[in-house]
């Protein structure tokens, strides 16, 4: 670490190069390497995130409005090699060739010509920008918004959007955060929100069948990014919003800029069954707001436990606000809370777990839904108040240790994610990997940090040849797809 906690670690100008827009699109092995890379570390890294800030000069009013770029890493006999390039949707091919926003955005972007042009307007791009999975066989670029878009794994190109055989309907959604059951399924679900939501479930088998599908209504207006699973249950956390879509239908505003969030409503627990042997609860705890939770487990048949990265209130997308002159100081933090759900007395007693401002949250992927130890975080480097994520945390549940590897002052990180060791038998033997801005260089590095052993520093920094715009999500598969 380079600088102490009580100073501030980064500059608003460092963080703000991570928001520029790559236009390239690169295909090469990665020579300039600090370290080295473990051999027994074999497979491929995706990411995703919005590639694009602008289109042709004309900015974004938000970040999550931009066309999905999908970013390949494939580690294989201790090399690496990377490979980048955006999703071809309908609408990135439309604007591509007209070279000027098309769409209106879900977060305030919208077309030119005022708010006219936009009103009554309520076609939105799919910008499958927000997670890339390896499922049964192909590789999906997730927005939760849409259908997904199918890509070739090894040249990354877009084959079209994918509807798992008829299983899923056009315009149906498919969210951005599947779940991935130890037992060898997926689990996804979409969401139609209104004043009341349906919320649809999804599992998919190894091969990529839907291989069950159903429905259960919520009432009330739902905005749900995220959800957990145990054996039992596919749980959802109904934060306390008000939805009102007059200002996005006149043309006024987005879709995120009309929701509200609503502190004097408790927050709704939704418990929907995965087997016929239980049924539908619904539980309530205090307000707050969940993008990301971190892992669930049951306890006995009456009790579950949820840990989950929760605010105190949701960040309203403000109109006419320039989003890279974020003031990180003046918003809630977002912390680890633990939900205790007692099934029986139908009560939740939630537990601060953390206080560090953290989010992206990541533990191994054979304790999903089950009794865990170690999670680890994208964090801040000072351990209270907010502000960008520049270092990478592990909490051990069971000691309460905390461990932190910052990449302060310069350094701005990615979303963290657990790779086993092959043929390990700790939960933490294995490693991080993520990706970090350096805006020293205004490049990106892929960081291999050792999970056992944070003190250490990195195993590996591998330095790109630029810089990727800062993303969402990714997953890590043992396939290769690039050989020597």
């Amino acid at each position: 670490m380079k600088t102490s906690s009580l100073e501030t670690s980064y500059t608003l100008r460092d963080w703000q190069g991570g928001y520029k827009s790559l236009t390239q699109e690169f295909d090469y092995w990665i020579d300039d390497i600090e370290g080295e890379i473990p051999p027994e570390l074999q497979g491929t890294l995706f990411r995703n995130g919005p590639g694009l800030l602008d289109v042709y000069g004309q900015s974004l009013r938000h970040p999550f409005d931009g066309d999905g770029m999908v970013s390949r890493i494939t580690f294989t006999n201790g090399r690496a090699h990377f490979c980048n390039r955006f999703v071809r949707t309908t609408g990135y091919l439309k604007e591509q060739k007209a070279r000027k926003i098309l769409y209106r955005g879900v977060f305030g972007t919208r077309k030119s010509g005022g708010w006219l042009a936009n009103a009554f307007n309520f076609k939105l791009k799919n910008i499958a920008n927000t997670n890339v999975i390896y499922w049964g066989g192909k590789l999906l670029a997730l927005w939760e918004a849409a259908e997904p878009y199918r890509l070739d794994p090894y040249t990354l190109e877009t084959l079209g959007q994918e509807y798992f055989g008829g299983a899923l309907s056009v315009g149906e959604t498919f969210s951005a955060h599947p779940r991935f059951d130890p037992r060898g399924t997926l689990v996804n679900f979409g969401i139609k929100p209104g004043s009341s939501t349906k919320i649809t479930i999804f599992e998919l088998n190894l091969e990529g069948e839907v291989i069950s599908k159903y429905a259960h209504i919520v009432p009330g207006f739902c905005f749900i990014h995220d959800f957990l699973i145990t054996p039992k249950y596919c749980i959802f956390f109904q934060n306390p919003l008000n939805f009102n879509p007059l200002p996005f239908a006149l043309g006024i505003v987005g879709v995120g800029e009309c929701l509200r969030f609503m502190p004097h409503r408790p927050t709704r627990i939704i418990l929907i069954p995965r087997t016929e042997e239980v049924g539908v609860k619904i539980l309530e705890t205090q307000a707050g707001f969940i993008f990301h939770h971190v892992n669930a487990f049951e306890v006995g048949d009456k009790s579950v436990v949820i840990d989950s990265i929760c605010y105190e209130t949701l960040t309203q997308v403000e109109p006419q606000k320039d989003f890279r002159q974020t003031d990180f100081a003046a918003k809630s933090p977002g912390q680890i809370w633990r939900f205790n759900l007692d099934l029986h007395q139908n009560t939740v007693q939630p537990e601060l777990i953390d206080v560090r401002s953290c989010e992206f949250p990541s533990i191994h992927p054979a304790h999903v839904g089950r009794t865990y130890r170690y999670l680890y975080v994208g964090a801040t480097h000072a351990p209270v108040g907010n502000a960008p994520l520049q270092a990478i945390g592990k909490i051990d549940l069971d000691s309460g240790e905390r461990h932190l590897w910052s990449a302060a002052p310069q350094g701005f990180v990615g979303e963290p994610v657990f790779v086993p060791r092959p043929n390990s038998l700790q939960e933490d033997d294995g490693w991080v990997l993520t990706l970090v801005y350096d805006a020293a260089h205004h490049r990106s590095d892929v960081v291999i940090l050792d999970a056992k052993n944070f003190s250490r520093g990195p195993v590996a920094r591998l330095h790109l040849q630029h810089h990727i715009p800062y993303g969402l999500h990714g997953t890590f598969t043992t396939q290769l797809f690039k050989e020597i």
